[in-house]
């Protein structure tokens, strides 16, 4: 029998109409209870589409997967003569399933199984993800103070208000003339204080 550590994608299914929500939640979840070893990615799957509104051309975003949310999440692989079988951390498991509009992972019975590597990797290609590229991983999380490294709001210093895991950006609620102003920047452009 062999065990071993691995990354994989699951299906969390959601109330239709709260995907958003329930990633929101999920980050800061992970973010708060310091998770972000075992939960590395949380994703609305959606596909940029074009709709002529009034005449004229306008993107919109359609999520691929009505009430459901893909997470990527360390699992124990193990492999015995019945097979191969994933298991994810319990209290991980119970924090996810007990979010908000999280009626529950995708699997049998109890259990969540992930998705196929095939599969996700046809997910990523639908909405234009590029696979290849390493999951972000950030030392800070929403509602830490950071620092900004770049452009023009350099050497300010504000709060996460959100993280776009799926772009690489950063929205930073920055004080300009006494009022709070929100800041999008490049995950790397920030430093946590």
């Amino acid at each position: 029998m062999s065990i071993e550590n691995v990354r994989k994608w699951f299906m969390i299914h959601t109330y239709s109409g709260y995907e958003k929500k329930v990633k929101t939640d999920l980050e800061q979840k992970v973010g708060t209870l310091q998770l972000r070893d075992v939960v590395t990615n949380i994703l609305v799957p959606e596909e940029e589409t074009t709709e002529i509104v009034r005449g004229k051309p306008k993107k919109i975003y359609r999520k691929l997967f009505p009430a459901y949310v893909m997470l990527e999440m360390e699992a124990t692989r193990e492999e015995n003569e019945n097979g191969i079988s994933y298991k994810v951390d319990p209290d991980v498991w119970y924090i996810i399933r007990n979010t908000n509009g999280v009626t529950g992972f995708v699997g049998v019975g109890s259990d969540p199984i992930p998705m196929e590597d095939d599969e996700v990797k046809n997910i990523f290609n639908i909405i234009g993800m590029d696979t290849s590229k390493e999951t972000i991983k950030l030392d800070f999380a929403e509602g830490d103070f950071v620092k900004i490294l770049k452009g023009s709001f350099i050497d300010q210093e504000g709060q996460v208000a959100e993280i776009d895991y799926e772009h690489g950006r950063v929205k930073v609620m920055v004080d300009i003339f006494g009022r709070m102003t929100p800041v999008e920047i490049e995950v790397d452009g920030v430093l946590k204080v």
